[in-house]
């Protein structure tokens, strides 16, 4: 399979992109929310920007960045910890590759690109990952993001273990 290629996301991905995640979701369980209506759960709430990933023209990955939404447990531990206020922390979110672009480097790639809009900007990035995400855990930690604590992620009547990363400085 070709190397991954990452871009912007553009209105016309977000169907392809929310097939993906469909696919994610029946592979993984993740997300455990959203797949109900994927475009919006792509497009939520305080979206900065978000980008996708291609092999040969189809989207096979996403990842998107988040303004800090009223509640949110990993905003609120780096706030503490760091006293910066919401207007510099983005939130990582809706990152998923599918299962046969794995190893072609995507999901790393997702990540760099976000990162790297966040530092152009002077935007910190935090993210929350469920424990049962192994994977995403340990390719956050291959990039240095740091574990700044724990939270519980509640939804549709549920609450499950996550953990907080930032990205590094």
């Amino acid at each position: 399979m070709p190397t991954a290629t990452v871009r912007p996301r553009e209105s016309r991905d977000l169907a392809e992109a929310a097939t993906v995640l469909t696919a994610v979701h029946e592979s993984d369980g993740y997300p455990v929310e959203g797949v109900e209506d994927p475009q919006a759960w792509l497009s939520p709430e305080g979206l900065l920007a978000a980008w996708v990933a291609e092999v040969d023209g189809g989207v096979v990955g996403h990842v998107a960045i988040n303004s800090p939404q009223p509640g949110e447990e990993v905003a609120r531990l780096w706030r503490e910890k760091s006293g910066d206020d919401d207007s510099r922390i983005g939130v990582l979110a809706r990152l998923f590759v599918a299962r046969e672009a794995r190893k072609e480097s995507a999901g790393k790639r997702l990540v760099e690109a976000a990162t790297a809009y966040a530092r152009a900007r002077r935007l910190r990035l935090v993210l929350e990952v469920l424990t049962k995400d192994a994977a995403a855990i340990r390719l956050y930690e291959r990039l240095g993001w740091q574990c700044i604590g724990e939270a519980v992620h509640a939804f549709g009547g549920q609450q499950v273990d996550a953990v907080c990363f930032v990205a590094p400085a």
